[in-house]
């Protein structure tokens, strides 16, 4: 996608925007639902008759009925019905963990009630990944905001100054229980602004002191977005201090790495060996080969991979069940050029001679082809007929190169806008959805435009199409990877099994049914053979049309 070229920043007067510390930062913030349809009903106890259990472990399925009492599954039998139960006729369905999303964006959206991950069968989901928190935030919160909302897809008014003060909030989540990581972009701009240059020891000293005390409060790990400015810009010695922490802590190290292209088997070895430096657990984001030029260097990272787990790494990684990927526009342009922010971006694309040198190094650095590349979401008016449409195809209605037209967009649109990238061979996502290491994940992105399918299909699609229909998977396996395999490696207690003891969190679904038919023209349609979504015992009510196959209605705006 872009190559990191080591290029020293280009400073720049930067014009800042007027919002107050006061206006971002909410201590107890929670976010009104904007889908007040998805509600939940209590129940005390429910007898799940005649199930097919597939329980996470990955062993092989059986059939058994469930008792749900309270939050907790209380048995697991061929069982007689207790009085006053209510009771629950399964046959012909799967009861299986409700889903854990691994690797969510969905950091505002938890609390708001969205629907999108629970009809696919969610009940967890972990955020802040890529080095993209919504906290720390309070001495530069103007600047964590702009960066994290790139991403986060939030309102105006959102902030969070601790990891305790979000979790707070978060324990006040609807339709999903949510564990988070803290981001190193957002931890390192809170500390010392969205420059990139090298720490002062005294900066070192309190990105390690915030990474402890969230770690302590109970963000779940820490992440790193490394094609991300400013985390594009940290050295080694940067991510080893902190990896220290989070090693001493037992927690997990999640890292969008420097490269996912012609960079990465150098990208994967930087990672392993800060693994092996540190005795941090080792999760590496959402692994390919981006670019057809690339794709023959994912076996060799694999077994880098493999070799270094041998020897005693804790490493993993996870995947998507698509050949695309989606991000900001912003991550195709040379990370030195966002210095500062998005003010910073506009104004050195506003300067001819600083404009050329940022076009040579987006063409030289440029992997995919300009027609894999489709505009997603910008926040202007001016431009919303071009959503849906490649680079290639923009740069053909313009009259002028795609690497022209894409510094024009950002410049029209302030930086603030998406895209889907096709990055993968089929071969190559086969390999990594079935290699014992993955965990399947969905990665999906709200914007304000047209989303990746994967918010809304990304489970469903792996249990149907590609477990049912093309047989890459088993089932028993496929669910694990979504449930157990992730709360294992994680340190998630009491969910991602169906055992007495564990919260009742389930998903039952037809086997014969479950899929997606979201697409990347459609992407809002609703997943079909999901029948009944509970959590911590509770049965998550949706309209019946949230199991229909077509919603025309989308659910990608935000307020």
């Amino acid at each position: 996608m872009l190559c990191n070229t080591g290029s020293l920043p280009r400073k720049m007067p930067v014009p800042r925007r007027d919002y107050s510390v006061d206006r971002m930062i909410h201590h107890n913030a929670t976010v009104p639902s904007t889908q007040p349809d998805a509600q939940v009903q209590p129940n005390n106890m429910i007898l799940l008759k005649n199930a097919t259990l597939v329980d996470g472990s990955g062993a092989a399925a059986r059939s058994a009925d469930l008792l749900l009492a309270g939050e907790r599954i209380a048995e697991i039998g061929h069982l007689t019905p207790p009085s006053g139960a209510r009771l629950l006729d399964c046959t012909g369905l799967i009861a299986a963990p409700g889903f854990l999303d691994a690797h969510s964006h969905s950091d505002l959206q938890v609390l708001q009630g969205r629907t999108e991950k629970t009809r696919q069968g969610v009940t967890t989901e972990i955020v802040g990944n890529c080095g993209f928190s919504p906290y720390p935030m309070a001495q530069h919160a103007n600047a964590v905001h702009e960066f994290a909302n790139s991403i986060l897809c939030g309102q105006q008014h959102w902030g969070w100054p601790s990891a305790a003060a979000y979790l707070e909030a978060l324990s006040s989540a609807p339709l999903a229980s949510v564990y988070s990581l803290i981001g190193h972009g957002s931890l390192r701009i809170e500390v010392a602004g969205n420059e990139q240059r090298p720490l002062t020891e005294a900066e070192m000293d309190r990105m390690e002191q915030l990474l402890d005390e969230a770690l302590s409060e109970g963000a779940i790990g820490f992440s790193t977005g490394l094609m991300y400015a400013p985390g594009s810009c940290a050295p080694q010695q940067e991510l080893e201090r902190l990896c220290r922490v989070v090693a001493r802590h037992g927690k997990v190290y999640a890292t969008h790495m420097r490269s996912y292209a012609s960079g990465l088997e150098s990208a994967v070895e930087e990672q392993l060996e800060l693994a092996r430096r540190t005795g941090c657990r080792l999760q590496i984001s959402h692994l390919q080969a981006v670019g057809r030029a690339n794709w023959p260097r994912q076996a060799a990272v694999l077994e880098r991979i493999e070799a270094a787990a041998q020897h005693g790494v804790d490493v993993a990684f996870d995947c998507y069940p698509y050949t695309a990927g989606s991000s900001t526009l912003t991550q195709l342009a040379p990370q030195w050029a966002l210095d500062g922010g998005l003010d910073a971006l506009v104004l050195r694309l506003r300067d001819p001679l600083l404009r050329q040198e940022i076009l040579d190094e987006t063409r030289s650095c440029m992997e995919v082809a300009w027609t894999d590349v489709i505009l997603t979401s910008v926040a202007s008016g001016r431009n919303q007929s071009l959503v849906g449409q490649s680079l290639a195809h923009i740069g053909d209605l313009r009259q002028q190169d795609p690497a022209e037209t894409l510094l024009d967009l950002l410049v029209e649109e302030h930086g603030e806008a998406g895209m889907i990238s096709f990055n993968q061979s089929p071969e190559n996502l086969r390999q990594t959805l079935t290699h014992p290491l993955s965990i399947i994940i969905t990665d999906g992105l709200y914007v304000r435009g047209k989303a990746h399918p994967r918010l809304h299909g990304t489970f469903p699609l792996l249990l149907g199409e590609l477990c049912r229909g093309k047989r890459w998977l088993t089932l028993e396996d496929a669910v694990h990877k979504i449930t157990g395999r992730p709360a294992e490696r994680f340190g998630i207690l009491d969910r991602g099994l169906l055992q007495p003891g564990y919260y009742a969190d389930l998903t039952l679904f037809d086997p014969a049914a479950i899929d997606s038919k979201a697409d990347y023209d459609s992407p809002e349609q609703r997943p079909t053979g999901v029948h009944h979504v509970f959590r911590n015992g509770r049965q998550i009510e949706l309209p019946p049309e949230a199991y229909s196959a077509v919603d025309q209605a989308g659910g990608e705006s935000h307020g």
